[in-house]
């Protein structure tokens, strides 16, 4: 049987990130230079070029790598999401970082018209009876990242978005800012587009989060301020994953899990009956897999709950465990996480795959 060491606290009541307005829609930014507003136009103008079929430039080496989906507030959910870039091909100390979120169903949906002309002026009625607004997006934010000297690729960028379950495409872009000196070359940038489909969690069927694979785990003094968590997505309540994005882990290292449980079906004092398992299989290459060995099942409820844990107060129901390799061969493995509610007699279960090495 494996051993496991430092199981994750239960109990989570977390204000995950809301959508952050972008900053070319505030009209009234006087803090605005001309240059910062040139830079957003420019942007944009990249972005819906390449949405009517343009090329998409890739000058700084930008590649999407990993995003997980969590519950937020409001019918949404949250996606906090991770891209890489080569700092070493730009000499720019700062470069601006975009991202625009479109509903596969609705790209580029449009606000509804709004009528200008004045009720009794039949004449200009024709012309400016329907003035379009600007597109408007389930998400889109802009901001600026720091390139530290010396840096080399890839260097990793998360950020986040909320919206809808439903299928999207998410563009990013990484551009130098442009250069005020006559001649100069034009400023390198990046785009990359990425499909992804979220999840809804809202329904009442049972649920969990995407499984967060961590490096560690750290406790906050205090939540993060609004700015602080739109550099920060994994920041969640009073603790901050470190997410691990490469499953390849030495003997010495530990496997460490995340996961919410979302509509488990609650006693009458709102607490609910869950439990979870970790079953490890070996997976030998062009052989069928093989149960390797699991970890005591964790159980959920008012016996090991804390006595202020209430799910609808928000407190948000979390399991994980840190379990260490040493035992484990070199190999493939799979990781089953099987979650039952006992109380609505429901089952799901959630994979990870990951290697271990003699390194």
């Amino acid at each position: 049987m494996a051993k496991r060491r430092g199981v994750v606290a239960l109990s989570l009541t977390a204000a995950l990130a809301c959508s952050v307005a972008l900053v070319a829609q505030k009209k009234d930014d006087k803090k605005q230079s001309d240059a910062q507003k040139k830079e957003i136009q420019d942007i944009v103008r990249l972005v819906d070029g390449v949405t009517a079929g343009q090329p998409a430039p890739n000058d700084l080496g930008l590649a999407w790598v990993h995003e997980d989906f969590l519950k937020a507030t409001g019918n949404k959910e949250y996606i906090p999401f991770t891209v890489t870039y080569d700092p070493s091909k730009t000499a720019s100390p700062s470069v601006s970082l975009y991202w625009r979120v479109v509903a596969r169903d609705a790209p580029g949906t449009a606000s509804a018209t709004v009528p200008t002309a004045g009720k009794n002026d039949k004449k200009d009625e024709k012309k400016d009876d329907k003035k379009a607004a600007p597109p408007r997006y389930p998400f889109e934010d802009l901001n600026t990242i720091t390139v530290a000297p010396g840096q080399t690729g890839p260097t990793r960028i998360s950020r986040a978005f909320t919206v809808g379950g439903g299928m999207y495409d998410v563009y990013v872009v990484l551009k130098e800012a442009a250069s005020q000196q006559k001649n100069a070359p034009a400023p390198k940038v990046s785009m990359i587009k990425q499909t992804v489909t979220v999840p809804d969690f809202w329904s009442a069927d049972l649920a969990t989060s995407s499984v967060i694979i961590a490096q560690r785990i750290e406790p906050l003094n205090a939540p993060l301020s609004p700015n602080e968590q739109l550099e920060r997505p994994y920041a969640l309540g009073l603790m901050e994953i470190v997410p691990a994005f490469e499953l390849k882990f030495s003997k010495k290292s530990e496997l460490s899990t995340f996961m919410l449980i979302y509509n488990p079906k609650t006693d009458a004092m709102n607490k609910p009956d869950v439990q979870v398992e970790y079953n490890f299989y070996t997976k030998p290459s062009g052989a069928p897999e093989k149960f390797f060995n699991k970890t005591n099942p964790q159980a959920l409820n008012a016996s090991t709950l804390p006595p202020q844990f209430d799910m609808t107060l928000g407190h948000q129901l979390q399991t994980g465990q840190a379990v260490p390799l040493a035992s484990f061969p070199d190999g493939d493995y799979r990781l089953e996480i099987k979650v039952t509610d006992k109380l609505a007699n429901k089952s799901l279960t959630r994979d990870v795959n990951f290697t271990v090495t003699a390194g």
